[in-house]
């Protein structure tokens, strides 16, 4: 029994990382060499951002749903150190 509970775990491990296989990993830096996310938030509202929704990833990246400057609705990942764009995903419908 206990063979084929680790079996079972083992496999849906497997199958939850290829899921996110794609998933961008940010750092593993000290919280004190971050940005905070008030800092962050303001970064983005400065460059012409409209926040839907942000969040602290599991991989300790920040993401971000809302529109930009223009209308187009988009996700964006940043590096919480320098607050670089990871991943950026955007519709080329404006809202």
């Amino acid at each position: 029994m206990k063979t084929l509970t680790l079996c079972a775990a083992a496999a849906a491990m497997l199958l939850g990382t290829s899921a996110f296989a794609d998933a961008p990993s940010c750092t593993a830096a000290r919280n004190d060499n971050r940005l905070t996310q008030a800092q962050m938030l303001q970064k983005l509202v400065d460059a012409g951002y409209s926040i839907e929704r942000f969040a602290v990833t599991q991989a300790s990246c920040y993401k971000m749903h809302g529109w930009d400057k223009d209308g187009h609705r988009v996700e964006i990942v940043h590096h919480p150190v320098d607050g670089r764009i990871v991943k950026l995903e955007m519709s080329t419908q404006r809202v």
